[in-house]
């Protein structure tokens, strides 16, 4: 499976950690961006991992300092549904109830074990339509008004 990933500057250190986990367990991985410590703008970065996503139908991952800005712009973008995610539980939730397909982080509030395992979580879940269905369909209406 390919994973899509970007950062902002605040968010390299810990993209790395995910990259090289994420390689170890056998996903390919793309890399949007920044290298980094360089300040860029989240916008851009979200932009791009968000497109990636739509075209490859592949889940994101985004990361920024809190997770908040990164995810906010990605949301912009119509067919994305990011999810600011602390723990493993709500990465999980996120995917089964909301059919996320982006789970945002924040490096500066999130320690890099518990990235991790975030990260595994939501990318091991599914979408659990049934009941689910009907609540994401209603958030697609909202995206076209």
């Amino acid at each position: 499976m390919q994973v899509i990933i970007g950062s902002d500057h605040a968010g390299v250190m810990l993209k790395k950690e995910i990259i090289e986990f994420l390689q170890n367990e056998g996903y390919d991985v793309l890399n949007c961006g920044t290298d980094s410590s360089e300040s860029v703008d989240y916008p851009d970065i979200a932009e791009k991992v968000a497109l990636e996503v739509l075209q490859k139908k592949a889940p994101g991952i985004l990361i920024c300092g809190t997770g908040i800005g990164i995810s906010i712009a990605a949301n912009k973008i119509t067919g994305i549904r990011a999810a600011v995610c602390r723990d493993a539980f709500t990465a999980r939730l996120a995917r089964e109830h909301n059919d996320a397909n982006i789970l945002a982080i924040g490096a500066r509030v999130t320690g890099s074990g518990l990235a991790l395992d975030t990260v595994k979580a939501f990318l091991k879940a599914d979408f659990q339509a049934g009941r689910h269905q009907r609540r994401v369909e209603k958030i697609n209406i909202l995206e076209k008004k």
